[in-house]
């Protein structure tokens, strides 16, 4: 996968569309949440944020690990494609997860990966194991590869962590079909992240949120295909759990859809 130097990182944006650094903030401002949005020109090679030191600062991937999760059950075999049925295996724990009678059912991995079942990638990982988790994490540059908490959800619970700037390699790794898996694999994927699709663009994107740590942790990451350009990007918001925010879950998109839209990237 391609190197990319952070010395390009713009901490301003002064001349993107007219976009100014404030207008990055502002959403936050509006959600009151911190957090931060990361995005990569691909074309330009060209970093933008809205905090760079929040940029390289890892956290738990939450949900968003299904992009590469996905990846690795196909490559290991453990799932032979998106409409292989896995099984409900009956318990959830609520407490950790919350209450989500909906995803209670047996379900193929496309409908897992799109209404964020935890559930069924848990089961998927409890027979991919973690050794194979490590050799295709490091093969891809993924993260930390601390996969030492004793549970197999360990991309919501422990010290597994990746931050946003990591997020995005990863995700050009997989728009470029670089990361080390097949081909049809990526094609799986690649329909599977499909959130809109119009005739100006491609939005391919996939949500996280872990509670872990008396923290709220909340991620949506993907990119942009336009017939000019790719775009990619990466927004965390993270706050106390104990502070009580009821947007914090759309404020993910929101405030992504917002600063896109602003930079003429969602049109």
């Amino acid at each position: 996968m391609k190197k990319i130097p952070l010395i390009l990182f713009m901490a301003c944006v002064n001349s993107f569309n007219g976009f100014s650094q404030a207008n990055l903030l502002t959403p936050f401002e509006q959600c009151g949440i911190d957090g931060s949005i990361t995005i990569y020109d691909y074309t330009a090679k060209q970093w933008i944020s809205s905090d760079i030191d929040d940029s390289a600062f890892p956290t738990l991937p939450a949900s968003t690990f299904k992009i590469i999760n996905t990846l690795i059950a196909l490559e290991t075999g453990v799932i032979a494609d998106e409409n292989e049925i896995i099984k409900w295996p009956g318990a959830t724990d609520t407490v950790k997860y919350g209450y989500r009678p909906n995803i209670y059912h047996d379900m193929n991995m496309k409908e897992a990966f799109r209404t964020s079942a935890g559930w069924a990638y848990v089961e998927l990982a409890k027979k991919i194991g973690k050794e194979s988790y490590k050799k295709y994490l490091r093969a891809s540059n993924y993260g930390n590869v601390d996969l030492s908490i004793n549970d197999p959800d360990f991309w919501n619970f422990g010290n597994f962590a990746i931050s946003p700037v990591n997020q995005i390699k990863i995700l050009m790794g997989v728009y470029e079909e670089t990361l080390p898996f097949k081909k049809s694999s990526f094609k799986i994927l690649k329909k599977m992240m499909i959130v809109e699709k119009t005739e100006n663009f491609t939005l391919r994107a996939k949500t996280g949120w872990t509670r872990d740590g008396g923290k709220d942790t909340g991620w949506w990451v993907g990119y942009v295909e336009k017939k000019e350009n790719i775009y990619f990007f990466a927004t965390r918001l993270i706050k106390d759990r104990a502070v009580l925010n009821k947007k914090f879950g759309k404020c993910r998109k929101e405030i992504t859809r917002t600063i896109l839209k602003q930079m003429n990237i969602l049109d």
